[in-house]
C-alpha cells in the first residue's frame, strides 16, 4: 500500500467511499478527513469500480467503505468485484440487522460491517483496526504443514495439495491464529479480539462466515473439513 505524506509529513491512508446518499456520504467524508483520512467518494458502483481502477494505476486505495443498497450494481457485486481486483479491507454498510444481509456482504469479501446509523467515531474505530491489521507482518520464520495444507507465515503464501490459494488477509490471519495453535479450540470471542482487533459485542457472525470461506479454500472437501474443525459449543480449531 502507498500512503501519501500529508502536510506534517504523516502517511494518509486513502479511502473510498460508495454510498448513494450524498447526505451520509459528505457527512462520512468531512468525519474521516478530520480522522486526517484522504477521502474520494462515488454514487454508485459504477462510477466506483471506474475510480478504483485509476487509482491502481496511480494512488492505490487503503480501504474502501460500501453501502449495500446502491443503484444499478449493488453493493454486494461492487464488494465481489473489488475483492476480485484486490485485497484491501472492505467495510460493508446496511441499514438493517438483517441476518441475510449481514452474511451476504462477508460472503461477497467484506471485512467487516456497520449499521446504519453509525457513530462517525465507531466507524473510525473499525477504519484503523483494519488498516493496522493490513500493515501487520508475521514475526516469525515458520512454516507450517497439515497434511497437504503448507502455511508459510512470513511469506504469506498457503498451498494446499502443492497449489497456491488466494486467500484474503482476513482469511490468512484467521488460518494463521489457528496454524499456530494447534488443536487448540479458540472461542468466536478470541478470535473476534485476535484477528479483528476490538470487542465486537459479541457478533460471531464475522468468525463463522470467515471460517465458512476458509473452509472453500484449503479443504480438498470442505463439506466434510479434515483440518478446521467446528468444536459444538466451544468454538474451532486446527486440526494436524
Amino acid at each position: 500500500m502507498s500512503w501519501e505524506l500529508d502536510d506534517d509529513g504523516l502517511m494518509s491512508p486513502k479511502i473510498l467511499i460508495i454510498e448513494d446518499d450524498e447526505r451520509i456520504r459528505t457527512s462520512m467524508a468531512l468525519a474521516l478527513e478530520d480522522e486526517g483520512y484522504e477521502v474520494v467518494g462515488a454514487a454508485d458502483g459504477e462510477h466506483a469500480l471506474e475510480i478504483f481502477g485509476l487509482g491502481l494505476v496511480t494512488h492505490p486505495f487503503d480501504l474502501a467503505i460500501i453501502d449495500i443498497m446502491l443503484p444499478g450494481i449493488n453493493g454486494f457485486e461492487c464488494c465481489h468485484e473489488l475483492r476480485r481486483q484486490s485485497d484491501l479491507p472492505i467495510i460493508m454498510v446496511t441499514a438493517r440487522t438483517d441476518t441475510h444481509d449481514v452474511v451476504a456482504g462477508l460472503e461477497a469479501g467484506a471485512d467487516d460491517y456497520v449499521t446504519k446509523p453509525f457513530e462517525p467515531k465507531e466507524l473510525a474505530a473499525r477504519i484503523r483496526a483494519l488498516l493496522r491489521r493490513a500493515h501487520t507482518t508475521s514475526s516469525t520464520t515458520s512454516n507450517l504443514s497439515f497434511g497437504e495444507l503448507e502455511i508459510q507465515l512470513e511469506a504469506g503464501v498457503v498451498r494446499l495439495a502443492g497449489n497456491e490459494l488466494h486467500l484474503t488477509r482476513t482469511e490468512f490471519l484467521l488460518l494463521c491464529e489457528l496454524a499456530t495453535n494447534p488443536n487448540k479450540v479458540l472461542s468466536r470471542e478470541q478470535l473476534l479480539e485476535r484477528i479483528w482487533s476490538y470487542d465486537y459485542f459479541g457478533d460471531g457472525r464475522l468468525v463463522d462466515v470467515h471460517i465458512r470461506r476458509l473452509r472453500t479454500k484449503v479443504e480438498l472437501d470442505p463439506g466434510n473439513p479434515r483440518h478446521i474443525i467446528t468444536v459444538r459449543g466451544l468454538g474451532y480449531k486446527l486440526a494436524p
